[in-house]
């Protein structure tokens, strides 16, 4: 029998990993979900009812996930506070890992997936870029909503979340062995998703397998 097609992005903030993962996702009639934005449903929930944060974890439904308050930045401020306290990590850690492990096969983004959620995944890429690359991508995204929004406000925010995914999660974050690495940014959308799609196709190719001879990183 066929193993389910479980794949796992994980990458810093604003790098194109959610893009791309929704993305594959569709290509393979896969369902996704965004960790992340777990996380800010936390967080926003917990500011707006004034309630501990475990327990805004617990009350996570579809319905609140849906609500596009969550794409904004205060949304993702917030996220990355209530990310650093363990109770809500274990709290959204059974929703995640029961979402990986359902029997069509998945696809997540977020920051552990390869590392906590989903080890097994047979499939895992790392998607990033140069905070100055990500903050005018997430600039870009949010200007439309704030005007008065500079670049250089979105790059502070972008080096304060990073630092702080360093040095308050406990659990293992980042890149995972044998997963392959990839610099959407630099690439541009149509390559990095056809480079995202080969090991999807081929989960034994790994990222020493795939990286060109001058020994840059692959996509990059």
């Amino acid at each position: 029998m066929k193993s389910p097609l479980l794949i796992a992005f994980d990458g810093p903030a604003a790098s194109g990993k959610g893009t791309l993962a929704s993305v594959i996702a569709a290509d393979y009639g896969l369902p996704f979900l965004d960790t992340g934005l777990l996380y800010r449903a936390v967080g926003h929930l917990a500011h707006v009812r004034q309630i501990d944060p475990a327990l805004a974890a617990s009350l996570i439904d579809a319905e609140t996930l849906a609500d596009e308050v969550l794409r904004g930045r205060d949304a993702g401020e917030r996220a990355s506070q209530v990310a650093a306290i363990p109770d809500v990590r274990a709290a959204l850690f059974k929703y995640q890992q029961d979402f990986a492990n359902q029997p069509s096969g998945a696809v997540l983004d977020g920051r552990d997936i390869g590392t906590v959620i989903a080890p097994h995944a047979p499939v895992k890429l790392f998607v990033t870029a140069r905070p100055e690359v990500r903050a005018h991508r997430r600039w870009l995204q949010l200007v439309k909503l704030n005007p008065d929004l500079t670049e250089a406000d979105v790059l502070e925010d972008i080096r304060i979340r990073d630092a702080r995914d360093l040095v308050t999660v406990k659990r293992p974050s980042g890149k995972s062995r044998g997963c392959a690495l990839a610099r959407y940014l630099r690439l541009g959308y149509r390559r990095s998703h056809r480079n995202c799609a080969i090991p999807c196709e081929k989960p034994s190719v790994t990222l020493r397998s795939l990286m060109p001879k001058s020994g840059h990183h692959f996509f990059g």
